[in-house]
């Protein structure tokens, strides 16, 4: 397109035409999407409506502000590591698939300094509490086996996790600034893409072959045979994939509310696409599954903002901190989180995590691990996504949710955190808390949204 046409983009025309399918009266656009989408979720005690209205007038303001600060806007991230499960080599060439990463001096200094640290405190401590552990092996041991039982518990120490961690050391991780690489419509989609989500759905949520998913190729039996077994499987499968979905969903309300819709030579105009917004949630368009997916995104929703609650005396001991190097403003922001902590842990009907691993000893531990296990394999499918925006957001919401499950199997450890001092039972990492808050600032921007769309529809003629 020559520079200054003015003239829509051919990706953005499709906002302004009315939807594919029927209208109707008014309002039946919005029942399409949103009638199912009411009341209780399944395995949940909450509703639909409190939640809507504690994220949108309560808690979603007051995150916005927090991830507008400089703890929560840089991100270190290595977007250059190769796909580990196919040859990749299809890169998106569209130009809203690129990233600007940040020249080094537009990072705090605090930030730079100690990327996975909390404080100059902390770090001298660390690094003196992890030379007695490394001394108090056997301090005879050649420097190579000293590296070697360092490394021993480098893994001990991460065998919690659900993700695949970029490493922050590696000469092609480098720092982003969210703010100014938002999550939005890129154009990358097609086979590419189904791809990717093909790899998740069909070998990483415990689904055998012979149940195909809703909508997958050559099926159109609504969904029969896979809801059914879905239902007939134990809750923790049931939640990694409703847990999925929802992410999915998310990622989707994203790209729907931040379309491309003009581009002149002086700027572009970015908002929500209807259309888009039906083509995957009506429930006409989708036979049914849009309003599924849907609620799968509030099932997620609960299960982030319960981690969040969970995580609460992590962040307030007194030697923690946001630390960016501006010691004023690094007191504010862990104020505000403390705030958004404190608000999220009144939430009144949360999700009750008690009743995942809760059978058989063995068996619940080996569940855990496959559940573990599989997520972290999710974490590795997002280094094969072509375009590199879509890449960040989804390695940030993959190492977000991540942290989530990471926060709600370790309840006991978390318990036992001191108020003072170190702790060697729960740690979580700068990467980790920055993953953590900007990628439930995702699903909480999408419940956000939902309601303009609602609003949007409802008008619709």
């Amino acid at each position: 397109m020559a520079a200054g046409s003015g003239v829509l983009r051919v990706l953005g025309l499709a906002a302004l035409l009315l939807p594919v399918v029927p209208c109707g009266p008014p309002g039946a656009a919005e029942r399409r999407c949103f009638c199912q989408v009411t009341g209780h979720l399944d395995d949940c005690t909450c509703d639909v409506e409190t939640i809507d209205a504690f994220n949108n007038y309560k808690l979603f303001p007051r995150l916005n502000e927090l991830l507008e600060s400089d703890y929560f806007r840089y991100y270190k991230v290595n977007l250059k590591k190769p796909c580990p499960f196919w040859n990749e080599n299809s890169h998106c060439g569209i130009r809203d698939c690129a990233v600007k990463p940040c020249p080094s001096d537009e990072v705090p200094d605090g930030i730079r300094s100690g990327s996975y640290k909390y404080s100059e405190g902390a770090n001298n401590l660390e690094e003196c509490e992890e030379a007695k552990r490394l001394g108090a092996v056997d301090g005879s041991l050649s420097e190579e086996t000293q590296q070697a039982v360092l490394q021993w518990t480098l893994h001990d120490d991460s065998s919690d996790s659900f993700c695949e961690a970029d490493d922050i050391y590696s000469p092609d991780a480098e720092y982003v600034d969210l703010l100014l690489n938002p999550e939005r419509y890129t154009g990358y989609k097609g086979p590419d893409a189904w791809k990717i989500w093909n790899s998740i759905y069909e070998e990483n949520c415990f689904k055998p072959q012979n149940v195909k998913r809703p909508l997958a190729p050559g099926r159109d039996d609504g969904g029969h045979m896979f809801y059914k077994w879905l239902k007939g499987v134990c809750v923790e499968k049931r939640a990694f994939y409703k847990l999925i979905s929802g992410l999915h969903a998310s990622i989707n309300i994203h790209l729907s509310a931040r379309y491309l819709l003009q581009e002149t030579w002086s700027e572009k105009k970015w908002g929500p696409n209807v259309t888009e917004f039906q083509q995957r949630f009506d429930e006409v368009i989708t036979r049914g599954e849009g309003p599924r997916r849907l609620k799968n995104l509030y099932f997620l929703y609960l299960i982030e903002l319960r981690a969040l609650s969970k995580v609460l005396p992590f962040f307030e001991r007194p030697g923690f901190q946001l630390y960016t190097g501006n010691r004023s403003h690094d007191a504010e922001v862990k104020n505000l989180l403390l705030e958004i902590l404190h608000l999220a842990k009144s939430f009144p009907l949360h999700f009750d995590e008690n009743s995942f691993f809760a059978g058989n000893k063995r068996e619940a531990a080996k569940l855990k691990e496959e559940f573990r296990l599989h997520f972290k394999n999710i974490s590795k499918i997002m280094d094969c996504v072509g375009c590199f925006k879509c890449r960040l957001w989804g390695k940030l919401q993959t190492q977000g949710l991540g942290t989530a499950l990471k926060i709600l199997f370790s309840e006991n450890l978390i318990e036992k955190i001191p108020e003072s001092g170190s702790s060697y039972g729960f740690q979580l990492t700068r990467q980790e808390i920055v993953a953590l808050f900007n990628a439930f600032g995702r699903i909480s921007t999408s419940v956000r949204e939902l309601e303009n769309f609602r609003n949007i529809l409802h008008n619709m003629r």
